[in-house]
């Protein structure tokens, strides 16, 4: 595996341009979906799970009950690097994009 690339500023701004509903908050990526049901929750964060394993790369992924919110940021380079938003990406066009566990409007 290559090693992350840090990103500046304006590479960080465009990426974040490029991702629905992704912010920078804390020196982050962030996201903040909500589901229906707390199982939907569980099942999408399973999903994140293995999109991430299988790119070797993590988010901080924190369940409200039926809200999850992922946080990426490259631990080792303490900071935001192409593999956040490598991952991010990921899973905007399998998860969210697709609809294979879509997130859900609050009611």
């Amino acid at each position: 595996m290559t090693e992350p690339k840090v990103l500046s500023e304006a590479e960080i701004q465009k990426g974040l341009a490029e991702l629905t509903g992704w912010e920078l908050r804390d020196g982050r990526l962030r996201k903040q979906f909500q589901f229906r049901t707390f199982l939907r929750a569980i099942a999408f964060v399973n999903s994140v799970a293995y999109l991430a394993e299988s790119a070797g790369h993590h988010p901080d992924i924190t369940i409200n009950y039926n809200r999850v919110t992922l946080r990426l940021i490259t631990h080792s380079e303490k900071a935001l690097t192409d593999r956040d938003f490598a991952l991010a990406g990921e899973i905007e066009a399998k998860l969210v994009t697709k609809l294979v566990i879509p997130p859900e409007p609050a009611t």
